[in-house]
C-alpha cells in the first residue's frame, strides 16, 4: 500500500491482479479496501462490487468471477455490497487458519539431508498449535523420517510408546550412526596408506597386460607397490644373477653351441666319443 501526498490530490495505489492465489487474498482486500474509502465511497454499491471483480483475473479466479456475475445478473447472488463481496472471496480463496497452516507443515515436513536432531527441533515447532496427539502425531513423526532410520527402528525390540521417547531414540541412534560412518572414513583412509596400520591381506586383482596384482598384501616378502597402491611383485636385488631365464628357449648352451638348454641339461655332455685311429697304427693291428 502506497499513500503518496501531492497537494490537496491524494494517489491511492491500485490492487495488483488476484488470480485465486491464497497467499495473495489479504493484499488484495486491504489494497482494494482502501482505495475505495479514497476514491469510490460516493459510488453505488454495485459499482464497486464490479470495480473489484475486474481485478480477478486468470487462474480459478477467471471461472469463480464468471460464475459470480452469471448469478449477479440473474439476481441469485447473495453479494449486494463490496464487503460481502470481500468475505466471499476470503471464504473461496480464503488463507487457512493457523491450525491449518500447522497441520499442512506437519504433513509436508521430511528429515532430508539434516540430522535427526535438526529434524526433531523443527518438528516440535510446527506440532504446536496444530492439534496433533499421541499416535497421529508419532505417525506423522515417523513418516518425515529418512528411510534407513525408520528401519532401523522396526528392527528393535522394544518400540517407543511417547513422542518425546521416539524423538530421544532416533537422535540417538543418528548420532550413532554418523559416528561410526566417520571412524569408518579414518580407518579406510588409514588402509589406504602404504604402512598404514589397517592394510587388509590377500585379495589378487587383474592388473594390465595381464599382470597379477595384489592390493596391500603382506610387505614381509619386499613386495613391491605401484602408486595406485597395487602389489606388483616382489623386489628384485640388481646385483643378482639372473638365473631364472636361463630355463627358458631363449638360452644357448656352453658346451654344444644349441639353443633351448643349458650346459649342465646338455644331452651331447656324455655322449661316447669316436676317436680315428691312425692309419699305421691300424694296419699293424690288421697283421697282429
Amino acid at each position: 500500500m502506497l499513500l503518496q501526498q501531492q497537494g490537496s490530490r491524494v494517489e491511492v495505489t491500485r490492487p495488483q491482479i488476484f488470480n485465486g492465489r491464497m497467499e495473495k487474498v489479504s493484499a488484495f482486500i486491504n489494497v482494494a479496501r482502501i482505495y475505495i474509502r479514497m476514491k469510490m465511497t460516493e459510488e453505488a454499491a454495485t459499482t464497486q462490487v464490479a470495480w473489484v471483480l475486474s481485478y480477478v483475473q486468470g487462474g480459478i479466479a477467471e471461472a469463480w468471477k464468471n460464475n459470480l456475475i452469471d448469478k449477479l445478473a440473474k439476481g441469485e447472488s447473495e453479494v449486494e455490497t463490496v464487503e460481502q463481496l470481500f468475505s466471499k472471496i476470503r471464504n473461496d480463496f480464503g488463507e487457512m487458519s493457523e491450525e491449518e497452516r500447522k497441520i499442512e507443515q506437519l504433513r509436508t515436513i521430511e528429515q532430508g539431508s539434516r540430522t535427526c536432531d535438526e529434524y526433531v527441533q523443527e518438528f516440535k515447532k510446527v506440532t504446536r498449535g496444530s492439534g496433533y496427539e499421541r499416535r497421529p502425531l508419532i505417525e506423522e513423526f515417523k513418516r518425515g523420517l529418512n528411510g534407513a532410520i525408520r528401519r532401523k527402528l522396526a528392527e528393535a525390540e522394544e518400540l517407543p510408546t511417547t513422542i518425546g521417547e521416539w524423538q530421544e531414540r532416533v537422535v540417538r541412534l543418528d548420532r550413532n550412526q554418523r559416528q561410526s560412518r566417520a571412524e569408518e572414513r579414518v580407518l579406510g583412509r588409514n588402509a589406504a596408506r602404504p604402512g598404514g596400520n589397517a592394510q587388509p591381506r590377500g585379495g589378487s586383482y587383474g592388473g594390465r597386460e595381464g599382470h597379477i596384482i595384489q592390493r596391500w598384501g603382506d610387505n614381509r616378502g619386499g613386495n613391491t607397490f605401484n602408486r595406485g597402491g597395487y602389489q606388483t611383485g616382489p623386489r628384485r636385488d640388481p646385483n643378482a644373477m639372473d638365473v631364472d631365464r636361463g630355463r627358458g628357449g631363449d638360452r644357448t648352451c656352453y658346451h654344444c653351441g644349441k639353443f633351448g638348454h643349458m650346459a649342465q641339461n646338455c644331452w651331447e655332455k656324455n655322449k661316447a666319443r669316436v676317436v680315428e685311429m691312425p692309419q699305421e697304427s691300424a694296419k699293424e693291428n690288421r697283421g697282429q
